[in-house]
């Protein structure tokens, strides 16, 4: 895998397109999930960028304390079809906090999880806060990790 980390005004304009691509083609195609993927968020946000054999099968988008919540949040996590099952969703989320370390030090991480996806992120010291809830038709959790 080769990862990239970028600031909004990194990307190139080939990066985003592939972001664009893959994330309207899991969220809303693969998942069937009609949301707003365009939300004024992603250019104050980092964004990890994952390539496998020069193609892009993972993603998720950092944003800084106070753009969504108070702490640092984790959003649109995304892996490509052809290459779950094989560890790269982990290899994302490693990454990420590695790189959140760096960037905002110990800063709590609060996430919007799909509900199905909370052993995962439990497995990186996320715990679950508040009630499950429905955010485009599909159930979520709110879950913090503090450092």
């Amino acid at each position: 895998m080769e990862w990239k980390w970028k600031k909004f005004k990194e990307l190139t304009v080939d990066e985003l397109y592939e972001v664009m691509y893959l994330r309207q083609n899991i969220f809303i195609l693969d998942q069937q999930c009609r949301y707003e993927d365009l939300d004024y968020r992603d250019q104050p946000s980092h964004h990890l960028l994952g390539y496998r054999d020069q193609k892009l099968v993972a993603y998720l988008r950092v944003l800084p304390p106070g753009l969504k919540y108070d702490e640092v949040s984790i959003g649109r996590v995304v892996t490509s079809i052809e290459v779950r099952k094989f560890g790269i969703g982990k290899e994302l989320m490693h990454t990420a906090l590695k790189n959140i370390k760096i960037l905002y030090g110990d800063a709590s991480i609060r996430i919007s999880a799909q509900l199905y996806l909370t052993k995962f992120y439990q497995d990186f010291g996320f715990k679950i806060v508040g009630e499950e809830y429905l955010e485009d038709d599909i159930p979520h959790i709110e879950m913090v990790r503090n450092n």
